[in-house]
């Protein structure tokens, strides 16, 4: 095989490949094509193909790679539309297109596998489908070059895949920008923090310019430093040195002036280049209404830099005539007031234009400034004034009739709480789009250990995320702040090995720890002074300061970088670090200081800081800090982080999370050190890292909830962002979804859980409605045998669940349960009403339900405290408490309980065993219900009170349960809630109901 035809090969697969478009076809007869004319002899057999591909032939194994992951992801194709994206199945039907032998496939299967990773989560309203395949491949300059430009940067394909799919996802559910007819549609796009939004939102910006939209309008932050951050992301990666240029001739000094970027960005080089003016090129340019260093201001040109020059002057803007050949002009805002006066003002001269004028508007962070705050009672009162913001992109809209809006968060909540019947607001109501977890990405996952059976004395630093990355601060450990920066220190010491050691620089090139305690400035200047003290002391070059980082290197370092990054460089003995120890404090003691405090509310106090990420070579710096560095901005490789600070919203908690995302070639050095037991309010500590948890689940449940509800029921969607905020959880008491003044609430009147546990909470308080609900239990507790049966949790290795525990069990007919449950009292009207609704559908109407498995655990014989409850047989009596300043209780259900009964329904659905069903009564129609008699309290004696002749008080006992009905009970149309959503446009009705069926 010489390298000739190597070459050809290459070059006739290109070409192959490129003729057939975005359709697989017969590869043989589409090469000979390609052949014909300069190859007329090329070996086209599989044998060679096949033998290239083994040998690793870099630019073949990238060509297909493309092409296959492009068809692997292509949604709802023609040629394959029985077969998932991303599936054995999908890639099959693309080989089965393409006509390959099974030898071939083997090989390209082992070159490129399937990307098993999940798509976006689309919520959405019916849309009419206009940005088809062909009309996206027709018109895709600016797409095409970021496309080039993202792979140019190292993004896999399947990335830009995923990239591509989740952009497109939005950019079809904006109207057609050569419609007739002036229609807005608003949209939310929920990432993650830090998780690469703005090159989703880079790539639905491309997208939507290629189609016709003609102003594009980014919300970049309430700050310049945040502005400039996505000002010269887009200008980088979209708008290109050309277009930047405007013309003006790089080797010219004076020509230069006023252009940004030339002379003063090292990356210059890197900004896409077209290739030449794309007007010249049959494309069209763009025009910067906005620079690096200058956010908007009112023309100075005047209204003529906004004014869109038509081909037919006889027709509007938006007909294809005139559409696709204007210039884009695209303007990069902070969400400031004055700013966006001056654009509102500008917009406002332009009279006829703007209802022809195909406007996007994406709205970075679009929690934060934007969402209306004012107070409900006074707009019921007949005050309608906005906030700021909210106004001026009210006005925004009312502007341009044309105007799509999509929002863009890593914390959606407030976004799906404001109100829908308020159309001049920013409801999400055509479309929520939930992104998948980046590939790469450090996120709250990888930081706790969720759900993790196994006892904290057998985790690792391999099977435990929280002990490989988080440290303790709390009373026993002292602050440990002198250990945070030591490991500051020695991380960046560890990136300086691996950089000379073959690893390449560029992750390591700015090298940052964040301390955070307090949102107070007079604290964070406390903070600063204290940490710089602590560094001149450190004794960083003496023999103390090497032996201490010599301890933290092996008690901490060495052993998680071996567990978590063999394959990466790594010293075998501190005396191999230490060079790189003193050149990694010489970074970031540069200038004799090595801290940066960020809080100042002014751009021109940003200015003044050293902190341009984009500009400066190398940051290698502590940052002390609050508010202003917990939103938006990227804190550039960060790696250690000193976080003591609480707060009441899990939307700022989890904006707080900066030591969330990408970390390449340093993911095992990064390092949390977070206060377990701060100071919150009057006698009240605060766990950060369990709050963290908390919120980790909530938005998890959310993304759970979308993804169950995304699935289109006959051709049809479930539910419609409208009826998404019941959705929104709370696992934490003390840490509300987002503020109070951001909060929309939802009636919810169904939730079907087929298969899946129901553990009501809200029980009554009161000693009277106690008693009414325990006498109400008092013929399914007769239910129960006198003997109990030995439960088994199923097998696992990794678990530290009991393995067995014992329980008194019986069987209740459907019917007759669902009449006692119907009888109960709550201590918050309603809260069993939507679970209720569904359980009383399964006699048949939804589906079938016979009866119901009983099992009431008894405790371990050591701590097992029995009573009859109403002459019952004896039950154990377990402790539970309500949540501080709640009347709901946490979990009920003990995990290996939940765990056992989960696994007998899963059997009966999947693998029914008759043994089990004799012995137990369950079948394939038989739910399980765990029950439990109460006693809130922290002790036995708590337990003991409430017992006399070894019979329970009712009235102290509350009779708690946990439900998880049949798999089979999900009725035949699987739609999963149905909702009644309030809506201030219907004020009269306290409530509207959307459609059930």
């Amino acid at each position: 095989m010489s390298d000739t035809s190597a070459t050809a090969l290459l070059a006739i697969h290109t070409s192959a490949l490129a003729g057939m478009g975005s359709v697989p076809r017969h590869f043989e007869r589409w090469a000979a094509l390609a052949a014909d004319e300069d190859y007329p002899d090329a070996d086209l057999g599989e044998e060679l193909f096949r033998s290239y591909l083994a040998g690793g032939h870099e630019a073949l194994t990238a060509l297909w790679s493309r092409h296959l992951t492009a068809w692997d992801f292509t949604e709802v194709p023609q040629w394959a539309l029985d077969c998932p994206a991303r599936t054995d199945a999908r890639r099959t039907a693309v080989y089965d297109r393409l006509r390959l032998g099974s030898d071939l496939r083997k090989a390209l299967d082992e070159a490129v596998p399937v990307a098993r990773i999940p798509g976006p989560t689309v919520i959405t309203k019916e849309f009419s489908p206009w940005y088809t395949t062909e009309r996206a491949a027709a018109r895709s300059f600016y797409w095409t070059s970021y496309e080039r430009k993202l792979r140019a940067k190292g993004w896999p394909d399947a990335a830009v895949a995923s990239l591509d799919e989740a952009s497109r996802a939005v950019v079809e559910r904006l109207t057609d920008p050569e419609q007739a007819a002036a229609r807005q549609a608003k949209g939310l796009v929920v990432g993650y923090v830090q998780s690469g939004k703005t090159a989703n939102f880079t790539g639905v910006a491309a997208k939507a310019i290629d189609a016709g939209y003609r102003l594009v309008i980014v919300l970049g932050g309430t700050l310049n430093l945040l502005r400039r951050q996505t000002q010269r992301r887009l200008d980088m990666e979209l708008t290109g040195q050309e277009n930047i240029l405007r013309g003006a001739d790089v080797t010219d000094v004076d020509s230069l002036v006023g252009v940004d970027y030339v002379g003063d960005d090292e990356d210059w080089p890197e900004f896409v280049q077209h290739g030449g003016r794309p007007s010249a090129l049959g494309a069209f340019d763009i025009e910067r209404l906005t620079t690096r260093d200058n956010d908007y201001k009112s023309l100075a040109q005047g209204i003529r830099a906004l004014e869109f020059e038509k081909r037919e002057p006889a027709r509007p803007l938006h007909d294809p005539a005139n559409l696709h050949h204007a210039a884009a002009r695209i303007l990069v805002v902070k969400k400031n007031k004055s700013v966006l006066t001056k654009l509102v003002q500008d917009l406002k001269q332009i009279r006829g234009l703007l209802g022809e004028l195909p406007t996007l508007i994406i709205d970075d962070e679009s929690d934060q400034a934007s969402v209306n705050t004012s107070d409900p009672k006074k707009w019921q009162q007949g005050s309608t004034e906005r906030t700021a913001i909210n106004g001026l992109l009210s006005q925004l809209l009312r502007l341009l009739p044309r105007a799509q809006y999509v929002g863009y968060t890593a914390t959606p909540f407030a976004n799906v709480f404001i109100d829908p019947g308020d159309d001049e607001d920013l409801f999400p109501s055509d479309f929520l789009i939930s992104l998948p977890r980046p590939v790469g990405y450090m996120g709250a996952q990888d930081f706790h250990d969720l759900d993790s059976a196994i006892p904290w004395n057998e985790r690792t630093y391999t099977n435990s995320q929280q002990k490989s990355h988080i440290r303790d601060v709390s009373e026993a450990t002292g602050d440990r702040l002198q250990e945070a920066i030591d490991a500051f220190v020695l991380s960046g010491a560890l990136k300086l090995y691996r950089a000379s050691h073959g690893v390449p620089d560029g992750p390591f090139r700015h090298h940052t720890m964040l301390a955070h305690q307090s949102v107070r400035k007079d604290d964070h200047a406390d903070l600063a002074l204290l940490i710089n003290s602590m560094w001149h002391q450190s004794g960083y070059s003496s023999a103390a300061g090497h032996a201490r980082l010599a301890a933290l290197w092996a008690s901490d370092f060495a052993p998680v970088s071996e567990a978590r990054a063999a394959d990466l460089p790594a010293p075998a003995t501190y005396d191999e670090l230490r060079p790189y120890v003193n050149a990694a404090r010489q970074r970031i003691g540069s200038g004799g200081q090595p801290v940066i405090v960020v809080n100042g509310d002014s751009d021109r106090y940003f200015d003044q800081l050293d902190l341009d990420f984009d500009r400066t070579p190398h940051v290698w710096k502590i940052l002390v800090g609050g508010t202003k560095l917990s939103r938006g901005f990227t804190v550039e490789g960060l790696t250690v982080t000193y976080y003591r600070r609480t707060t009441q919203q899990a939307d700022t908690l989890m904006q707080m999370g900066r030591w969330f995302g990408f970390r390449p070639g340093y993911r095992d050095l990064v390092r949390l050190y977070i206060g377990r037991e701060e100071p919150f309010g009057r006698d009240r500590f605060a766990d950060l890292y369990e709050a963290y948890e908390a919120i980790c689940r909530d938005e998890e449940t959310f993304r759970e909830q979308l993804a169950q509800y995304a699935v289109v029921v006959d051709g049809k969607p479930q539910i419609t962002p409208m009826q998404v905020p019941p959705l929104v959880a709370q696992h934490l008491p003390w840490v509300r979804p987002s503020a109070r003044n951001k909060m929309f609430n939802a009636e919810l009147v169904e939730i079907r859980s087929p298969g899946r546990p129901i553990e009501p909470a809200s029980y009554p308080v009161s000693s009277a409605a106690l008693k009414r609900n325990t006498q109400r239990w008092q013929p399914v507790l007769g239910t129960l045998n006198p003997e109990p049966v030995l439960f088994s949790n199923p097998p696992d290795s990794s678990s530290s669940l009991t393995r067995t525990f014992d329980a008194l069990t019986g069987t209740i007919s459907h019917g007759e349960l669902v009449s006692v449950l119907s009888q109960l009292e709550w201590e918050r009207p309603g809260h069993f009403d939507p679970h209720l609704t569904y359980l009383s559908q399964l006699d048949g109407t939804l589906a079938k339900v016979n009866n119901w498995l009983l099992i009431s655990p008894r405790l371990a014989a050591s701590t097992r405290i029995e009573a009859r409850i109403l002459g019952s047989r004896p039950l154990s009596l377990v402790r539970r408490t309500r949540q501080t300043g709640k009347t709901s209780f946490g979990r009920i259900a003990s995990v290996e309980h939940r765990t056992a009964a989960q696994h007998l329904i899963d059997q009966a659905a999947s693998a029914p065993r008759p043994d089990q069903e004799q012995e137990l009564g369950i079948g394939p129609a038989t739910g399980v219900m765990l029950v439990y008699p109460v006693v809130e309290g922290d002790s036995h004696s708590d337990v003991h009170a409430v017992v006399r002749g070894g019979a329970a008080d009712p009235s102290k006992v509350v009779m708690a349960f946990t439900l998880i009905p049949p798999a089979s009970a999900a009725g035949s149309d699987r739609r999963l809630v149905r909702f009644r959503a309030k809506n201030s446009r219907y004020a009269e009705e306290a409530t509207v109901p959307t459609a059930s069926h």
